[in-house]
């Protein structure tokens, strides 16, 4: 049976720990921490591990997840490294979904193998995180062996893996951001423009959802090309000059226009020249 030890007793931390426990194929070692109540919590929640809050008690294991904040990573792992306690071949990553394989550097100097897992999960929850992780898509980068052992500890956990291509990290963070955050910012925009509009709070869910989702759908069945609808693909000018007439803001005024100029650029040759021309003088 292949030993995990997780370092940070956090919530990521410790969902994976008790997936890769209750999976039947991974031991959990130790569970390192600062704080003796927090490990206390954790160790309970996971089911296994012993409580470390010393690097020089780990025991050797195959593999070791720095579960710390990423502003943390370099320098636990250069702490880890500084113990001399993980040896070499065995496996360290951690779980950041923009950090790369790299902020491992001390370890992979001493023969380690290192890489970076990043499941494309919430895991605010880890009772529910447990619960609901199968099938979550699981991110991997770093040293090729590596990659290899954590594929299989990604499918032992419920996971789906798969490989970024080098360098690649910062791009794919970027695109999660985009497709969840950025879609929660034009929620909020669509929002003050049906406020603005008059339409009642209790109104505006169900109608700026029910579109949203059909639409969310559409573009992934379809393609976001194929899906797009709506006036810049129509290449209807009068229609994006009253929409910019009536925004009022400036910062509505810019977010409409650089997503205007993507629209475009989506619709592509669907716009005449001269339509697309006037587009962008709009926008731009």
């Amino acid at each position: 049976m292949r030993t995990l030890t997780v370092m940070g007793a956090g919530r990521l931390g410790c969902s994976l720990a008790r997936l890769a426990h209750l999976s039947g194929h991974y031991q959990v070692l130790d569970v390192v921490g600062r704080r003796p109540e927090s490990l206390r919590r954790a160790r309970e929640f996971i089911g296994a591990g012993r409580e470390a809050t010393d690097l020089g008690q780990l025991r050797a294991a195959d593999f070791y997840l720095l579960s710390v904040p990423d502003g943390e990573i370099a320098s636990c792992a250069n702490d880890l490294a500084a113990a001399g306690v993980a040896p070499a071949g065995c496996v360290v990553f951690h779980a950041s979904g923009v950090g790369e394989a790299a902020l491992l550097a001390p370890l992979a100097e001493r023969g380690v193998l290192t890489a970076s897992l990043h499941p494309a999960f919430s895991f605010a929850d880890p009772a529910r995180a447990v619960a609901d992780f199968a099938g979550t898509l699981c991110a991997l980068e770093g040293d090729e062996d590596a990659c290899t052992r954590l594929e299989a500890l990604a499918l032992a956990l419920g996971g789906r893996p798969f490989r970024l291509a080098p360098g690649g990290k910062a791009a794919y963070h970027a695109g999660l951001s985009v497709a969840s955050n950025f879609l929660v910012a034009l929620t909020a925009m669509a929002q003050r423009l049906t406020a603005r509009a008059g339409v009642p709070d209790e109104l505006a869910q169900p109608l700026l959802g029910g579109l949203m989702r059909q639409t969310l759908e559409n573009a992934l069945a379809l393609g976001p090309r194929d899906a797009l609808t709506g006036p810049i693909a129509r290449g209807d000018v009068g229609t994006v000059e009253r929409h910019l007439a009536a925004l009022g803001d400036a910062e509505l005024a810019a977010a409409y226009r650089a997503l205007g100029r993507q629209t475009v650029a989506l619709a592509g040759d669907r716009l005449p020249d001269a339509v697309r021309l006037r587009l962008l003088a709009l926008l731009y």
